[in-house]
């Protein structure tokens, strides 16, 4: 019996990417400009990880 693959997990990047595709759409920003504020460090933030 052959086991099931494991999916694949995305990549912190691809997280981002889509993170801030989505968000330009639904603002209109830059998509660019939305990425570059996700990967920005925010102290506010630190306690705060992305879900996998």
């Amino acid at each position: 019996m052959a086991s099931k693959p494991q999916p694949k997990v995305p990549s912190k990047k691809a997280i981002i990417r889509a993170v801030a595709s989505s968000t330009a759409i639904e603002t209109g920003k830059s998509i660019r400009l939305i990425e570059k504020q996700l990967r920005n460090k925010n102290p506010k933030f630190d306690a705060l990880a992305l879900a996998r």
